[in-house]
């Protein structure tokens, strides 16, 4: 009789560890299948959220170096997949080409004109819903003469201006140094600056001439690299562009401290600024984003909030010889991005 017992306890205990040993393996082969599931979940989303695809910018020859800069610490940094192609075609031809839909971002040494916003409508974009404008840093104006130069290093921005009026001075426009000031020397002063497709042009010809005709004998240029060459092979040369391009080629050239009337003042990043001594040569620089491709492309929209991140414009824009916004501003900017679905 206790034998039987005996037996049938260890029967039952023998069926009691064998159900516990198949159901623990059942428990770990179910919580390996949702570990491998999770795993699998989190692999897709990695995939999801890996961007690649294009970005394409083009304008300003100006902003040029600042958002070529920005998009190569985005691509070595941040997003290697993602090729951001950014050109230099000037702000009248990138407009050209961002109102048709040809770019993601069209950068701007000037702002946006009425005659560009009526087209943008004619598309049945809005800005500041479908286009958002985005200032990028402020930029100065630099005046630059040749090395050799050791007259005109100081000029009055009267001088400055007068000197660049079609028929201030002569009615053939060969103006000589020396009818700006006497003791200055009697040759011919040689005009250059960047042509008509560059935002720099009209800022200078709308600001600072007023739309008055500029000096027939101005010779104008499409690369800025052009015009440091010629500058820094002609004595009596003289030529306006952005700050950025003079502060990377100070072997090559001079900047002219300009007089607005309380005495003489150098452009650089400490007096460059809309409430400082450089002011009346300070303008801001853009860039305009097609919200609805941002829309459409995630890598557009990653990439412009790069451009107002701590690590974009506000970082490299002193780096490229831009003065940078406050920081207030980027985020404002920020915001509206990511507003964007």
């Amino acid at each position: 009789m206790l034998k039987k017992i005996f037996l049938i306890l260890l029967v039952c205990t023998l069926a009691i560890t064998a159900v516990a040993c198949g159901g623990g393996a059942e428990d770990d082969s179910a919580a390996g299948g949702e570990n491998q599931e999770q795993q699998g979940s989190n692999e897709n989303e990695e995939q999801e959220e890996k961007l690649e695809g294009a970005v394409i910018v083009d304008g300003s020859g100006t902003v040029y170096p600042l958002m070529a800069h920005i998009a190569e610490e985005y691509m070595t940094k941040e997003e290697p997949n993602v090729s951001v192609q950014v050109g230099r075609a000037g702000s009248s031809a990138g407009f050209k080409k961002f109102i048709p839909g040809e770019l993601d971002f069209a950068d701007a040494s000037r702002p946006i004109k009425q005659e560009e916003l009526a087209q943008l409508e004619e598309k049945g974009l809005e800005l500041g819903k479908d286009v958002l404008e985005f200032k990028l840093a402020l930029d100065g104006l630099a005046i630059v003469i040749n090395k050799d130069n050791d007259w005109a290093t100081e000029m009055t921005r009267e001088e400055i201006v007068n000197m660049y009026l079609s028929g201030a001075y002569k009615a053939d426009d060969k103006v000589l140094w020396s009818d700006v000031r006497s003791e200055w020397p009697q040759e011919e002063v040689k005009f250059y600056g960047p042509n008509e497709n560059h935002g720099t042009f009209e800022f200078f010809y709308e600001k600072i001439l007023d739309e008055q005709d500029m000096v027939k004998t101005a010779n104008l240029q499409q690369e800025y690299s052009t015009l440091v060459d010629l500058v820094s092979k002609d004595k009596n040369a003289i030529a306006f562009f952005g700050y950025g391009y003079y502060a990377s080629n100070t072997d090559k050239l001079v900047a002219v401290k300009v007089d607005f009337g309380n005495g003489p003042v150098e452009p650089n990043l400490d007096t460059i600024g809309e409430d400082l001594a450089y002011a009346g040569f300070t303008r801001p620089v853009f860039t305009y984003l097609n919200a609805n491709y941002a829309s459409e492309k995630p890598q557009v929209l990653d990439f412009a909030k790069y451009v107002v991140s701590p690590e974009g414009a506000a970082r490299l824009a002193g780096e490229n010889g831009f003065a940078p916004l406050p920081a207030a501003q980027y985020n404002e900017y920020l915001k509206q991005l990511e507003q964007i679905k």
